[in-house]
């Protein structure tokens, strides 16, 4: 792909394909032309492939003074290589193994097994939330219908609510169904949980800047700090947990396995 930007950089082009030289070593302008995305600018393509020469020249610098200055041991990295080779094929063998073999398919009875089993894990760092979250006009028509009818316990409020400020409000985040890190909601406020908790009054938390844009948070349920987190806020945690576990014990079997056939086959000598 010919690059808009390459005209505007043949100062650094000396023959038709290399774009950069230092020493005996070369970079074309293939090379270049590969590291820059496809779609931005030219004065972006320009920036991206200075940018890129530099740090290609800076490291053939650095090589060239390691050939220079390291003894012949220091620059012989044949074992270091041989290590990570073998380390790496053993990782994508690890990897097609376990591909291969692991369920993740986790039951609801798992979860709950587990979850009942370690409560003590399930200990909340920060509080827990289910809430709403709208931006939006102060002076809208609508707002203060959805932010009455946000706390109200008619489904057909709720509802009301919803629609309203899906349809008028700049950004409407319903976690109404589902428990939330309080912190999460806090960052919409630029601000620390604690902070936005003090400023909360009758389960509403509000801030309005100077263009007058409000942002509003109704807090339906919480659980507080030190509070045992429920099992639907942990469930995909646990399922995380339990598929770890077996990957860990596909590993270990694996290793066992393949010593056990090794010394079956006598394939093993130990002296």
């Amino acid at each position: 792909m010919a690059l808009p930007s390459c005209k505007a950089i043949n100062n650094l082009i000396h023959d038709e394909d290399v774009v950069a030289k230092v020493g005996s070593s070369k970079l074309f302008r293939s090379e270049l032309e590969a590291a820059i995305p496809s779609g931005i600018s030219p004065e972006d393509s320009i920036a991206v492939a200075s940018q890129y020469i530099n740090s290609w020249a800076s490291d053939q610098i650095y090589l060239q003074m390691a050939e220079m200055q390291l003894s012949k041991s220091e620059k012989d990295v044949s074992k270091e290589l041989e290590e990570y080779r073998q380390s790496l094929l053993k990782y994508r063998y690890e990897q097609r193994y376990i591909n291969e073999r692991l369920d993740t398919v986790v039951t609801r009875k798992e979860i709950n097994d587990y979850y009942n089993g370690h409560l003590d894990k399930f200990v909340l760092d920060a509080p827990i939330v289910k809430a709403k979250t709208l931006v939006i006009m102060k002076d809208s028509p609508n707002y203060e219908t959805i932010r009455q009818d946000m706390s109200s316990t008619k489904a057909e409020d709720i509802a009301e609510a919803d629609s309203l400020a899906y349809a008028t409000a700049f950004m409407f985040t319903d976690w109404d169904g589902k428990w939330m890190d309080i912190t999460t909601i806090a960052k919409e406020y630029g601000t620390d949980y604690v902070s936005l908790l003090s400023r909360m009054k009758d389960s509403y938390v509000e801030q309005e800047d100077e263009s007058g844009r409000v942002i509003v948070t109704y807090i339906r349920e919480m659980m507080k700090k030190g509070e045992t987190a429920p099992e639907d806020y942990c469930s995909e945690w646990i399922r995380d947990i339990i598929i770890s576990t077996r990957k860990h014990q596909l590993l270990t079997n694996l290793e066992r396995e393949l010593l056990d056939d090794a010394k079956a086959k006598e394939s093993i000598v130990i002296y």
